[in-house]
This record gives C-alpha cells, sequence and structure tokens, in this order.
C-alpha cells in the first residue's frame, strides 16, 4: 500500500537531513501543508528550533497578488517560518529525496478570517458567533474558499492535493483554552450547537420548507435538558433525530448538504482547472456519516468519489471505528486513504500501525495516510519504520 506522511514546512525548512530521514520511514510521498490554521507545533528533530507558534490560519508560499488584489476575503501571509516561499523550498528537498508531494490544504477553519470578518461566521441557535468556522453557504466565503483551494493546491512539485475542512465546520474545535467540557456533548449534541443561523442559512432553511426562528427555538429546547443535567451522549443521526425530531432534522441535513456538496464540487472543479494535467490527484478528508463537521466533512460516499478521485478516512480507534468509516465505501471506486494518528502523544498507536493497517486494507483501504511524522517521537517513528516495512513485505 502507498503511504503518505503528513508534514509542515517548517519540519523541512534549516534541516538537510529532513527530506532523507522521511524516506528513509519507508513512506513514498509526503502530504506537505500549504495552507494551515494556527497551531503550536513541536519540532523535535530539527537542528534550529523546537517550537513553532503560527498565530493565524495562513498560507505557506507567496498568495498570488493579481488573483487577491482588492478583495477583502484573502489568505493571510505566514512570517515564522523563513524564505520567501517555504512550501516550494521543502517540496523541492522532498522530491530531491525521491518522495511524491501532495499539497495540504485547510479551508473552512479560519480564526483570524473570523476575527476580522465577524460575519463571514457561523452562527449558533443562541447567537453565539464561532470566529474559527466560516459559514460555507456565504456566497463569499464560498468564493473565497474555492479560488484558495485552487491556489493552494496546485504548488509548484505537487502531484495532487488534500482538501481539509472542504465543508462545514461547527461548535468540536479545540479554540484557544478550550473550557468546553463541563457538559458533556455526545455526536448529536455537537450537530445541533453547529447548526448555523446567519443570514444565508436562514434564508436556506426556507428553501427547503423550514422556518428559521421555530428551528432555532426548536433546537434549543432540545438542548435545555443537556444543559440541566449530565450532558448528552446521544450519538450519530439517530441521536440528532431523538433529540430534534426526525422531520426537522431531516430538513436542516438537507440543506446543509446542498451547501457542502456544493463547494466540494466548485473546489474539486476549480483545482483541476488549474492543475498542471489529468493525473493530479485530489482527495478530500471525509467522514461518511453527512451530518458530521471539522476537518473530516459529512459527506455521502458515491458522490464524493464521483467528484473527487478519492477520500481521506480518520482510522485511528478500534476495529469497529474503522468499519464504521470504511464501510460505506464498499464497492466503490477510488482512493480511499486510512488515516493513523502514529502519534503516541496525541492519542496514536504506531505500535499496532501494522495490524491496524492490515484491518484497513481488508475493508477497503488502497492507501494509508500518517499523522504526522514532524509531530512523531524518535520511537513513535522507528515503530512506524518497523510496520511500514512488514506492510511491503520485508
Amino acid at each position: 500500500m502507498k503511504a503518505s506522511a503528513f508534514l509542515y514546512p517548517w519540519d523541512v525548512v534549516g534541516d538537510p537531513e529532513a527530506a532523507a530521514r522521511l524516506a528513509g520511514l519507508g513512506v513514498q510521498q509526503v502530504t506537505l501543508a500549504s495552507a494551515y490554521h494556527s497551531t503550536r507545533a513541536l519540532t523535535p528533530r530539527h537542528p534550529g528550533r523546537r517550537i513553532v507558534t503560527a498565530e493565524h490560519a495562513a498560507v505557506l508560499y507567496p498568495p498570488d497578488a493579481a488573483r487577491w488584489t482588492g478583495r477583502g476575503l484573502r489568505p493571510y501571509a505566514q512570517s515564522w517560518v523563513a524564505g520567501e516561499d517555504p512550501y516550494a523550498e521543502a517540496a523541492e528537498a522532498l522530491a530531491d529525496a525521491g518522495l511524491q508531494v501532495h499539497s495540504w490544504v485547510v479551508l473552512a477553519h479560519n480564526s483570524r478570517l473570523g476575527a476580522e470578518y465577524p460575519g463571514t461566521s457561523v452562527v449558533n441557535a443562541y447567537g453565539d458567533r464561532y470566529p474559527w468556522a466560516p459559514c460555507i453557504a456565504q456566497p463569499a466565503v464560498h468564493a473565497y474558499l474555492v479560488d484558495l483551494a485552487a491556489e493552494a493546491a496546485v504548488r509548484p512539485g505537487a502531484t495532487g492535493t488534500e482538501l481539509e475542512s472542504c465543508g462545514w465546520y461547527g461548535f468540536a474545535h479545540l479554540h484557544a483554552h478550550d473550557k468546553t467540557s463541563g457538559v458533556a456533548l455526545g455526536d448529536a449534541a455537537q450537530y445541533l450547537m453547529s447548526l448555523c443561523f446567519c443570514a444565508d442559512c436562514r434564508a436556506g432553511y426556507a428553501s427547503v420548507g423550514l422556518d428559521a426562528e421555530e428551528l432555532r427555538t426548536a433546537v434549543r429546547r432540545s438542548l435545555e435538558p443537556v444543559w440541566a443535567g449530565p450532558g448528552s451522549g446521544e450519538q450519530g443521526w439517530e441521536g440528532v433525530e431523538k433529540l430534534l425530531g426526525a422531520g426537522l432534522a431531516e430538513a436542516t441535513l438537507r440543506w446543509r448538504g446542498q451547501v457542502a456538496r456544493g463547494l466540494q464540487e466548485a473546489s474539486v472543479a476549480a483545482v483541476r482547472a488549474a492543475a498542471p494535467g489529468p493525473d493530479f490527484q485530489v482527495l478530500l478528508h471525509a467522514d461518511p456519516a453527512p451530518h458530521r463537521t471539522g476537518a473530516n466533512v459529512g459527506t455521502d460516499p458515491a458522490h464524493i468519489l464521483s467528484t473527487a478521485d478519492g477520500v481521506v478516512l480518520p482510522c485511528t480507534g478500534g476495529d469497529a471505528a474503522r468499519e464504521a468509516v470504511l464501510g460505506p465505501f464498499a464497492g466503490l471506486s477510488g482512493v480511499l486513504a486510512a488515516n493513523f494518528n502514529v502519534v503516541s502523544g496525541m492519542g496514536g498507536s504506531p505500535g499496532t500501525l501494522e495490524r491496524d493497517a492490515a484491518h484497513a486494507a481488508s475493508l477497503g483501504a488502497n492507501e494509508l495516510r500518517l499523522y504526522h511524522a514532524g509531530l512523531a517521537s524518535g520511537p513513535d517513528l522507528g515503530a512506524v519504520t518497523k510496520a511500514l516495512s512488514a506492510v511491503r513485505g520485508g
């Protein structure tokens, strides 16, 4: 199975040994961030630094002035990695080491955008804005994300791209110093807390036969027992229907699914139009549960594989979790990349990678993604190298 490791440009820039070290893991590809959200990242093997603080969402290359001049919503430049084009510098070093490169593009996750343009953010049923979550139903946001996808995906040297957060973002996000775990919210309650009530979404609800104010009231009423009690452990779409009622729940999903599919179709089309040739791969980070929000956006498996070349699916966890994610894609053609967290300190299990990868392959996965080669410890990477050697048959 082809394996690719996620990486940041700052893991490579300034470290002449980084590319060869990555190739030594046994991966054939690196998925390299070109547009990313704010983060504080460890660089345990870099010769010149140990911490990189990416203060805001930014592109890791010089954005095209001709594309963005005069536009309010535009990508932000970075200032925490030396050089004019850290992405290109890292990609060239990786290619020289014999590795293919995919760009890694984070789209609808941008706290600085929400801070500077608060009207672009998701607004929940209580009127609270989520500055990290741009509302993809807004035409200006949609246009910005589609153009960002095309520019950030098709970087020099990239043979493909992997689009993260190409859909709805919502409540569940590790925002700065989060203090949101006092009441346990299951998957279903998080969906209700992720419903947007900005002007565009209110009009959208009307288009599927919903009165936005009645829906907002119903959402708040459904959540009252959650706030008054120990929380809600309701999971899955059945949990959403139990909390909100099947009719209302289905109507919200109809509107949101329409919007997400529109963004995905437009983004993929824009990337393909900008790509250097027909072999340029376009993959989406996805989840087959259509109500899911976040990095791995909810999708309809048949639709997304008729739109993109494949998907990157969250496969860390037990067998049941992998079966739930990969099962709905059974019998469909395309790249099914099983994404495994291999950072022990972040909940990953590199020691079981060989066994977990084999299980994913038995469910139809045909590629591997490893999160994250730049963050993992030496022992974690040693376990990855051993596992990949076994996967290759020695």
